[in-house]
């Protein structure tokens, strides 16, 4: 990689990065007949079972339709399980199953062979600061989007 100014640069390695990450992660998981994204769902549900399917896709960030066909798939291999909420019949909360339980016992290892891999050649001191530094990244992102959003409502006062 060039060493022009990180403007130039910064967006578009990551971006790259996290693109090349995901094709790599489905190639791994799909040694175990699942995809990233199915891996995903089975991870964030074993860590908040009984979570709704609509907290999940707001925590995934995908469209409720997409993890609906997500969640069907995994039903259908009785990885995880729908149960209707006991106070609201539309409601369904989601549980893995004991195949579930197990593919992820599985799969324990994938998490930390793709991260070796990731990084390679990068002492261990490196990868915590590095670790570190994206975590300060992310909070200046999320604290911009929380500025921009206030100040745009200022503006639409002020103006509109």
């Amino acid at each position: 990689m060039s060493r022009g100014p990180v403007d130039q640069n910064f967006l578009f390695t990551l971006a790259e990065l996290y693109r090349l990450l995901r094709v790599y992660a489905d190639k791994e998981a799909s040694r175990f007949g699942i995809t990233r994204a199915q891996w995903a769902v089975l991870a964030k549900v074993e860590r908040s079972e009984g979570m709704k399917q609509s907290e999940l896709a707001e925590l995934l960030e995908v469209q409720p339709i997409t993890l609906t066909r997500l969640i069907d798939k995994l039903c259908d291999n009785d990885w995880i399980e729908r149960r209707s909420d006991a106070s609201d019949r539309r409601v369904k909360r989601l549980y893995l199953r004991k195949a579930g339980r197990q593919l992820l016992g599985k799969m324990s290892g994938l998490r930390s062979e793709i991260t070796a891999n990731a990084l390679d050649g990068i002492n261990p001191a490196d990868a915590h600061r590095l670790l570190t530094q994206l975590e300060a990244i992310k909070e200046n992102v999320r604290t911009a989007i929380q500025t921009s959003g206030a100040e745009q409502a200022r503006k639409e006062q002020r103006y509109g």
